[in-house]
């Protein structure tokens, strides 16, 4: 039997061992973790959503009316009315034939690649994709190849060259860790062209960008047609949990077919689906969140230029601030999370070995007090450009 001791020794000093805090307050823009008071920079909740008192009190009224368990698949009885509700609306939102719930976008991205493919055919994904799109395409079975960054040029090339089989084209639409957003209609152009499937997972787009927040495609202007397959996830923008796949008739019941990750997990509660529809609704109609999360966004890259701190390029919620090495990016997390603010470090392998760096998100729910107590730590901890 293998000894993990050595491995686990050697991660940690690497400065790569990952540790669990523990937090004991409700998702917001402040927090208690481990016995400490901190103001939150590093969630996923980019429209106050996940503690919003609209999306709770769905949550409580669908336990009354569902109870706290779906008990089943979807295909066994675990298929409620309040998920098809949601599936429905949520299709209606990004104006697409349908839509289908999955437990999570780690899920939802596994189902889509081994249900449309198999041995003989080919995905193509950028080298920077989120782990469950790189995951979903080794486990396709498919013949795998990445492509540069964004580089729309390398992956026509890679295209081009293969001639049989299906091909399926897998990236993000809002990189998680960059902040970046994919060429999307360049993609969509020379998948057409080749004659391949796009799929885009705007699990960081959904809900934040676009008018009414309907992403990263709604942005670009671009269709169903140009990008068939949509995966987006609910446990960010929309404050819950859960992921859903949306496309057309065909592609929803081929999945509903042939998806394992779909057919064998149990539904996600129908109390949560009902506390989803309430945060979708949110979504749609409170467009001043969107308004005042990037006044935010504009402030941080304001500060960011005159104080020269060493921020990555994106025009995102997510603005990472580069550092380089593992054990760096550790130590001023931790002065910041000394300081009172939690900015987790990024380190290897979820970014390339020399690119860890500080993820800073920001939420609607960041006041001006919280902005500028963060300017004031960062001013404190950040090394000061030579």
């Amino acid at each position: 039997m293998k000894n993990l001791e050595p491995e686990l020794a050697a991660r940690q000093a690497n400065h790569l061992y990952r540790s669990r805090r523990i937090n004991d307050t409700p998702q917001g823009p402040e927090c208690v973790i481990d016995g400490q008071s901190l103001i939150n920079f590093c969630s996923n909740d980019y429209l106050g959503l996940a503690n919003h008192p609209a999306v709770n009190a769905s949550f409580r009224k669908g336990i009354n009316r569902w109870g706290s368990g779906s008990g089943a698949a979807h295909l066994v009885n675990g298929h409620t009315a309040a998920h098809h509700a949601l599936e429905e609306e949520l299709a209606d939102f990004i104006g697409r034939e349908r839509a289908l719930l999955f437990s999570t976008g780690y899920m939802a991205n596994l189902g889509v690649a081994t249900a449309l493919l198999e041995r003989g055919d080919a995905v193509f994904e950028d080298r920077l994709n989120h782990a469950s799109l790189l995951d979903a395409g080794l486990l396709s079975r498919a013949r795998f190849q990445r492509y540069r960054h964004t580089d729309v040029g390398d992956l026509e090339e890679k295209l081009s060259s293969r001639v049989e089989g299906e091909k399926l084209v897998l990236t993000d639409g809002v990189f998680s860790m960059d902040g970046d957003i994919a060429p999307l209609t360049a993609l969509a152009e020379t998948c057409q062209k080749q004659q391949a499937w796009l799929m885009v997972d705007d699990a960081h787009g959904l809900g934040v960008l676009a008018e009414k927040g309907r992403g990263s495609l709604a942005q670009a202007n671009l269709t169903a047609e140009q990008v068939p397959i949509l995966m987006a996830t609910l446990g960010k923008a929309f404050g819950t949990f859960g992921a859903f796949v949306a496309g057309s008739e065909a592609l929803i019941e081929t999945l509903i077919q042939k998806a394992r990750s779909y057919i064998y997990t149990t539904a996600i509660p129908a109390a949560l689906a009902e506390a989803t529809r309430t945060g979708l609704q949110v979504v749609r109609n409170e467009d001043w969140r969107r308004t005042y999360l990037f006044e935010l966004v504009a402030r941080f890259k304001q500060f960011a230029g005159e104080t020269g701190l060493p921020v990555m390029p994106s025009d995102t919620p997510i603005q990472p601030i580069q550092v380089g090495s593992a054990e760096q990016a550790l130590a001023i997390s931790q002065a910041l999370f000394d300081e009172g603010i939690l900015i987790t470090a990024i380190r290897p392998p979820t970014v390339p070995e020399g690119s860890a760096r500080l993820r800073l998100t920001f939420s609607a729910s960041h006041t001006e007090k919280h902005l500028q107590q963060l300017f004031t730590v960062l001013e404190k901890c950040f090394p000061s450009p030579a």
